[in-house]
C-alpha cells in the first residue's frame, strides 16, 4: 500500500472538547432518566493534506465523533472549527455552503447510495447543489473525470448502484464526496464492510488522491493493521475519551497506553516466524450510561491500581506530538511496565 505525503500548514479541522451526550428517556412524560456519555471531551486537529485515524473497539464512541463534526445532530458542549470558522453554532442555512468543504464516505456503501438513482444523477447532485457547473455539459465532464479517479468506466454512469459491486459502489461514494471539491474527507469504517483485497485497492485509491489533491481525511476504523499503512498520525478512542494520540511510527513502535497496547498486540504479523505477546484484556466494554471512576479503562486494564480507581488521567506530553492519558507514566520507568515490556495478563 502507498503512503501519504504530508503537507504542513493551518489546520482544515480543530476540534475542542467535543462532548455528545444523548439523553435516556422514560414514562409516561417522556422525562429524562439519564445520560449516554457518547463522547465526553475530544479534541484534535487536521492539516491539510493530512490522514489523522480515529481507532478504538466498537461502541467507543468514534463515529459519533465523525457525526458530530459533519452537524448530523447537535453536540453537547465543545467548539469544532472549519478552516478557521467555527460551526457548531451555525445554522443549517449558514452551514450548507460551507458543507462542500467537507464531505463523508459511509461505511455500507449501498445503503448510503439512493437505489432509485442513476450514478450520474448520484454525482450530479452535488456539482448542482454547490453550483460547481452551469449547464449539463460541465455537468457531464466532471462527471466523466470523477469516474475516472476513481477508477471506474465512464459509460457506468447510466447503471443503477445495485449493477455494481461493493467496492465498486465505493468507489461511487468516493466519486460522490470528491465531486464536491472537499479539503477534508470523513471516512467512517469506509473500508469495513469489503473483501480483504478490495480494502487494499480502495486504501491505494484515497492515498493516491490525497497526494493528487491535497486532501485532509478522518479515517475512522477498528482496523489497525489498514490504519498503519495509510494514516500520519493517530488518535486511540476508550469510552468516549482519547486514550493516546502520535505519529504512526510513535504509535505503533512505542504505545504509552495499555489499551493501545493491548490493541496493537491483536494485530496479525506478516511474518509467520515473528512472535508477539497477545495482551488479553478481561471483560467487556463498560456501558457509557455509568463510566468506571477514575480512568475509563480500570476496570480491562491489567496494570491498575488504587490511583487509577479514583483519579481520572489527564492527557500528558510523552514525546513531540505524543500524549497519553495513564498514571503509570508517574511511576520510576524501571516500575513502569509499558517502559519495560512487561507483560501482564488479566
Amino acid at each position: 500500500m502507498s503512503t501519504p505525503v504530508t503537507h504542513p500548514g493551518e489546520p482544515i479541522l480543530q476540534v475542542n472538547d467535543l462532548k455528545k451526550h444523548f439523553a435516556i428517556t422514560g414514562g409516561l412524560f417522556s422525562t429524562i432518566t439519564g445520560f449516554v456519555y457518547a463522547v465526553d471531551g475530544v479534541s484534535f486537529s487536521i492539516d491539510r493534506g493530512e490522514t489523522l485515524s480515529l481507532v478504538g473497539e466498537s461502541g467507543c464512541g468514534k463515529s459519533t465523533v465523525g457525526k458530530a463534526i459533519l452537524r448530523l445532530f447537535t453536540i453537547t458542549e465543545g467548539q469544532v472549527v472549519l478552516n478557521g470558522q467555527r460551526i457548531d453554532e451555525l445554522s443549517s442555512a449558514a452551514l450548507r455552503p460551507l458543507r462542500k468543504s467537507m464531505q463523508v464516505v459511509f461505511q455500507d456503501p449501498f445503503s448510503s447510495l439512493n437505489p432509485r438513482m442513476r450514478v450520474r444523477d448520484i454525482l450530479a447532485e452535488p456539482i448542482t447543489n454547490f453550483g460547481l457547473a452551469t449547464n449539463e455539459a460541465e455537468i457531464d465532464e466532471r462527471i466523466g473525470k470523477l469516474m475516472d479517479k476513481v477508477g471506474l468506466p465512464r459509460d457506468a454512469v447510466n447503471r443503477w448502484p445495485h449493477e455494481f459491486s461493493g467496492g465498486q459502489r465505493q468507489r461511487i461514494g468516493i466519486a460522490r464526496a470528491l465531486a464536491a471539491e472537499p479539503d477534508i474527507i470523513i471516512c467512517d469504517e469506509a473500508v469495513s464492510a469489503l473483501d480483504v483485497s478490495v480494502k487494499a485497492q480502495i486504501v491505494n485509491l484515497l492515498c493516491d488522491l490525497q497526494k493528487e489533491l491535497g486532501l485532509a481525511l478522518l479515517f475512522i476504523s477498528h482496523d489497525l493493521a489498514i490504519v498503519e499503512h495509510m494514516t500520519h498520525r493517530i488518535a486511540v478512542m476508550y469510552l468516549g475519551k482519547i486514550v493516546e494520540k502520535g505519529t504512526r511510527d510513535q504509535i505503533f513502535s512505542a504505545p504509552m497506553h495499555p489499551y493501545t497496547k493491548a490493541l496493537l498486540s491483536a494485530v496479525p504479523i506478516p511474518d509467520p516466524d515473528a512472535k508477539r505477546e497477545r495482551i488479553l484484556l478481561k471483560g467487556d466494554v463498560p456501558s457509557p450510561i455509568n463510566p468506571p471512576k477514575g480512568c475509563r479503562f480500570n476496570t480491562r486494564c491489567p496494570y491498575a491500581f488504587d490511583r487509577c480507581r479514583s483519579e481520572e488521567p489527564e492527557l500528558r506530553q510523552m514525546a513531540h506530538k505524543h500524549v497519553a492519558a495513564c498514571h503509570l507514566h508517574d511511576l520510576p520507568a524501571a516500575e513502569n511496565p509499558l517502559l519495560t515490556g512487561t507483560i501482564k495478563n488479566a
